[in-house]
């Protein structure tokens, strides 16, 4: 099998079994997604999505936000992981976007790397799911599903796992592929115990494809 073949076999299954995939962190406009991402980093989207409520409650916009003490931020997102960074993180960015932005959450990659605590995997998030944008947020989930489906080959960074993928997927497809690969590793292709059994990828999977001439 080829590695066109096996891409247009695994991204023909997900648009059959997960049309509508989208992100599973609650937003209602680009400033709230910004925060939401920031704050998922190392930390489940379950537990981000039962932090925000209050933190956009008190904090609705950048520019509230940007007003803000580290004593104001910390205490509402002590719950969730590296929380005096991301506390530190989400004033500075707030700041920023008064600032530099005119309190809007900009579009390109490049502008959006400039806001504290925004890396490429964020910038990428936002521009993807905000601006409809062709972008490739790699984090863990999509590391792991891409390398065991067999997507990348010797990838060693997120960077070298993002630029191989746009090599292959469709550009029109790339902002859906997102979260379908998301979203396998969260609930299908576990780290530690992949439900392989349950994997409707098997025939085009190079780990299961291992995996299984070892069993036999």
């Amino acid at each position: 099998m080829t590695k066109t073949e096996r891409y247009k076999h695994i991204l023909q299954y997900f648009e059959q079994h997960n049309p509508d995939a989208e992100t599973e962190l609650y937003y209602e406009n680009p400033y709230e997604l910004l925060v939401a991402v920031i704050l998922s980093a190392q930390c489940t989207d379950k537990r981000v999505n039962l932090t925000t409520p209050a933190f956009f409650k008190k904090f609705p916009t950048s520019k509230k936000l940007a007003k803000a003490e580290f004593d104001d931020v910390f205490p509402l997102i002590k719950s969730i992981s590296y929380p005096n960074n991301k506390a530190k993180h989400l004033i500075g960015m707030a700041q920023k976007l008064e600032t530099n932005f005119n309190g809007e959450v900009p579009s390109d990659i490049d502008d959006l790397q400039t806001l504290p605590g925004v890396g490429r995997k964020t910038a990428n998030v936002i521009a993807s799911v905000i601006f409809n944008q062709p972008t490739m947020a790699v984090d863990t989930h999509v590391f792991r599903v891409s390398a065991r489906l067999g997507l990348v080959t010797n990838a060693k960074t997120p960077l070298q796992t993002e630029q191989q993928l746009m090599k292959f997927i469709p550009k029109e497809k790339v902002h859906i592929a997102h979260h379908w690969l998301i979203l396998h590793g969260r609930y299908v292709c576990l780290a530690r115990s992949p439900k392989c059994n349950d994997c409707g990828l098997q025939q085009w999977c190079k780990y299961f494809a291992t995996i299984d001439a070892v069993e036999k």
